[in-house]
């Protein structure tokens, strides 16, 4: 039995993670922390008696093989370190690190040989979407993205947008000249790739990626309508998790 922690339980996609532990035979969530608990008494959130709970880092105690992390931005990379220093293969759906921080846990990863990974979008949908936009890249190098989430959602551009930019911009061949700049109108430039960002109630999680060429356009879109669907992703990751030797960026790169 493979003990989890799952940080950022009580949210809406930890609460989904709580369900997929519950019913997968080999995993047992041990230990949890939200740094906003109105109590420690794991039957408050219909956890089992055993479970720890803690509200911060420094509090943690126990030992875990597995961490799973949906929190917020303004945790995640702080989270991730404690884990990998402390030998728990981390599964990070918490977007917001910036590109100096994924390198540093890479890094740290490669030091402590513990293998994981973070990936910023668990829909299989949306890592169709990356690898199908990796293919068309190099035949439509001029895109944009527009990414639709709800509006609790912390971070703009999402992560998965950011990504999927950055795939385009590494498999197109040739820059195309950028008409753009300076014109907050046109999006969000990541990588070369205008980024417009939508928040809106009703909205989950979607993603367009449009390419244009002469006298011809492809559009790939993904619609995740509810958080469930990305247990599909959180249930590869878990099973694949125990085989990783580094700290792999992309659930693309466990399909």
């Amino acid at each position: 039995m493979l003990k989890v922690f799952l940080a950022g339980f009580n949210g809406s996609m930890g609460q989904e993670v709580v369900k997929l532990i519950d019913s997968l035979p080999d995993y047992e969530i041990t230990g949890v922390l939200a740094p906003h608990l109105t109590s420690l008494d794991p039957a408050t959130y219909q956890l089992a008696s055993s479970v720890k709970m803690f509200k911060k880092l420094t509090d943690i105690t126990g030992q875990y093989d597995i961490w799973i992390d949906f929190t917020v931005p303004s945790a995640v990379y702080d989270n991730t370190k404690f884990a990998i220093e402390h030998n728990i293969k981390p599964i990070i759906g918490t977007s917001g690190l910036t590109d100096d921080q994924t390198i540093k846990l890479q890094v740290l990863a490669t030091d402590k040989k513990v293998g994981g990974i973070i990936a910023p979008n668990f829909g299989l949908s949306a890592i169709l979407l990356m690898k199908f936009a990796q293919i068309a890249a190099a035949y439509f190098p001029d895109a944009e993205i527009i990414e639709m989430h709800h509006t609790d959602k912390k971070d703009a551009p999402s992560g998965t947008a950011i990504q999927t930019a950055q795939i385009i911009a590494q498999n197109r061949n040739h820059q195309p000249e950028a008409n753009f700049a300076n014109n907050p109108a046109r999006g969000a430039d990541k990588y070369g790739i205008p980024i417009h960002a939508v928040r809106l109630p009703g909205y989950v999680a979607h993603e367009q990626v449009l390419f244009g060429g002469d006298g011809e356009a492809l559009t790939i879109r993904q619609d995740s309508f509810d958080r469930h669907s990305f247990m599909h992703g959180v249930r590869l990751a878990l099973e694949k998790v125990s085989d990783l030797h580094n700290l792999v960026i992309g659930l693309e790169n466990l399909i």
